[in-house]
């Protein structure tokens, strides 16, 4: 019999569904990366520069191309973004669009929206940071909303 340890049972990365609080019928598949793999992905975006002042090579943070790579590798899809969710996310111009139109999901839409709306860009990080989130211990609410939207809508 093989001997259990920890390296063989630990996952990468998972990806579950989750409801965007407060906006039903948004669900993002959002992927859950191991320590490790965000690491690597950091490191990808690094840079060495050599310092005149210094005499030293700094390495720096390409922070456009992070992002893009972040979004990439967290951001798996989404159903059901309504242009009225994008008014309460970001500054947009729906002009005469039927509100209820859904915005398909492409990794240059989540980029944007990653860039340029603030409680997007927390709610996704907060969402990642709490574990509980993608183990199958969480008992999952019928809407599907996150821990911390639960929290927000209880009081």
């Amino acid at each position: 019999m093989s001997q259990i340890s920890l390296k063989t049972l630990m996952k990468p990365s998972m990806t579950v569904s989750i409801e965007f609080p407060g906006m039903p019928g948004w669900e993002l598949d959002i992927c859950y990366l191991a320590r490790e793999e965000l690491l690597s992905l950091r490191k990808k975006c690094l840079s060495k520069k050599f310092n005149r002042s210094t005499h030293q090579a700094e390495e720096t943070l390409d922070e456009d191309k992070f992002l893009t790579e972040y979004v990439n590798a967290v951001i798996k899809g989404w159903k059901g973004l309504k242009l009225s969710y994008l008014e309460e996310l970001l500054l947009v111009d729906t002009g005469d669009l039927d509100p209820n139109t859904e915005l398909p999901f492409s990794q240059d839409e989540a980029e944007i929206l990653m860039k340029n709306s603030s409680s997007f860009d927390t709610w996704i990080t907060d969402t990642l940071a709490d574990l509980e989130n993608f183990t199958k211990n969480k008992s999952k609410n019928v809407s599907g909303l996150s821990k911390l939207a639960l929290s927000s809508t209880e009081t």
